[in-house]
């Protein structure tokens, strides 16, 4: 299927919803939203700034020259979602039948791989983005917006008809939580909406391919044609969805919520969790889960050459051992690690690798305004990490650190550091 450009006066309405987000907040049904031009979606976004071995990142300023630069041409490949995000700040979570006022609005794009895509751009990545949005005002805005970032959006498939992805987004300022209410495109994206030489072309050179398992026929070729051509696959294992588990098992690398290892595995813990899914994924070379405020967990395989004869320890006397060693008086991330053993979950089974344990970033709460897209924050950057072959140590606390940037702003994307953001430096020296 050829790509299609936007008509500069194209105007279609997206589906009617349940909410809107003007002047006071209403539960009750709508006619279609008020069509809006790409000046309404902020464009360009603007920028806002067994044995142990404890890694400490130095919080000492450094000069920005001495920022390494990103990986020589390196190209990340995402296939995912991609919508509008209309976000919604009040001062409490409605109840039901309640009418609220907004204390702020903001229109941007959104979608877990066009935010992960864009926080890997921002870092200095060649970042190209498969998805699909409609012939619209709404698609025409998103991908102007992705476009001012550097994410390269000739793959996209715009369809003549129907309408693009949106998501409303209510931000609590009580709670410091985020509600999602998304209404999916339409037509959805199918494999035949993606030509062959179009997929090659995507993939040509590509050092990593990026899967959010939204659009999940589609991922599954692309994934297939990844493993042939050895090209190394993240998958963004949010939840269970349909095709995960096909995708999974191309997988070298898993980032996951934190309820998802337990849900997936049903294992009784998240450390037995990781240790299932090793044994299930056995292309998988490790396995982060993120946990918030509490920081992340990750699992890395051993090596064949690191695999020892050595004494098992069990996981999650492991765990505990890290969470004392870790230091818990430093505002900024940090990482603690094992070294290479024989880790074992009773009733599970046994895998050889390290355990690392890295903290978040304690943001002032006056300063944590919106935590929508911080998981794709920290994908982003942990995409940036791989390619440019960043030790655990030093990739955890790097990724949590992008992190805590986008929070400190509304929405997925205004938050998203730069590469050469003095709060990166100390991260990448």
């Amino acid at each position: 299927m050829s790509h299609l450009r936007l008509p500069p006066d194209t105007h279609m309405a997206p589906h009617s919803t349940s909410l809107c987000f003007s002047g006071t907040l209403c539960f009750t049904r709508l006619p279609p939203l008020p069509l809006f031009s790409s000046s309404a979606l902020s464009l360009p976004v603007s920028r806002q700034f067994t044995s142990f071995r404890s890694i400490r990142m130095s919080s000492s300023s450094s000069s920005i020259d001495s920022v390494p630069s990103p990986p020589d041409n390196a190209i990340v490949l995402g296939c995912g979602g991609i919508a509008v995000d209309f976000l919604a700040t009040v001062d409490s979570y409605p109840q039901p039948d309640d009418k609220i006022r907004s204390t702020s609005l903001k229109v941007q794009g959104g979608g877990n791989a066009a935010n992960a895509l864009t926080c890997a751009a921002r870092l200095g990545l060649t970042s190209r983005l498969i998805s699909k949005v409609a012939n619209d005002s709404q698609g025409k805005g998103m991908l102007e917006e992705l476009e001012e970032d550097g994410v390269d959006t000739s793959f996209l498939v715009v369809s003549k008809e129907g309408n693009s992805p949106f998501t409303y987004i209510i931000v609590d300022k009580q709670t410091k939580t985020r509600t999602c209410i998304h209404t999916p495109g339409d037509p959805p994206m199918l494999p035949a909406d993606l030509s062959q030489s179009s997929m090659l072309s995507a993939l040509d050179r590509a050092n990593i391919v990026y899967f959010d398992v939204r659009l999940h026929e589609t991922a599954l070729v692309i994934a297939k044609e990844a493993g042939r051509k050895k090209i190394p696959i993240l998958v963004d294992a949010e939840k269970k969805r349909d095709g995960l588990d096909d995708l999974l098992q191309f997988a070298d690398y898993v980032v996951c919520t934190a309820k998802f290892p337990q849900v997936w595995t049903e294992a009784s813990s998240t450390p037995g969790a990781l240790i299932s899914m090793l044994l299930r994924l056995p292309k998988l070379k490790f396995v982060i889960v993120t946990l918030g405020e509490e920081g992340c967990l990750m699992l890395e395989r051993a090596s064949k050459a690191e695999v020892l004869q050595s004494q098992e320890t069990d996981i999650e006397s492991l765990v505990e051992t890290l969470t004392h060693r870790k230091d818990s008086t430093t505002t900024f991330p940090t990482c603690v690690s094992s070294e290479t053993t024989k880790l074992k979950a009773d009733g599970i089974g046994t895998v050889s690798g390290r355990l690392f344990l890295g903290t978040a970033e304690k943001i002032p709460p006056d300063e944590l305004l919106d935590t929508t897209g911080a998981g794709d924050a920290f994908i982003g950057a942990v995409l940036y990490a791989i390619c440019a072959g960043m030790p655990p140590e030093k990739m955890l606390p790097f990724a949590a650190q992008v992190a805590g940037c986008s929070c400190r702003a509304l929405g997925a994307r205004t938050g998203l550091p730069h590469l050469t953001d003095p709060r990166l430096v100390p991260f990448l020296v």
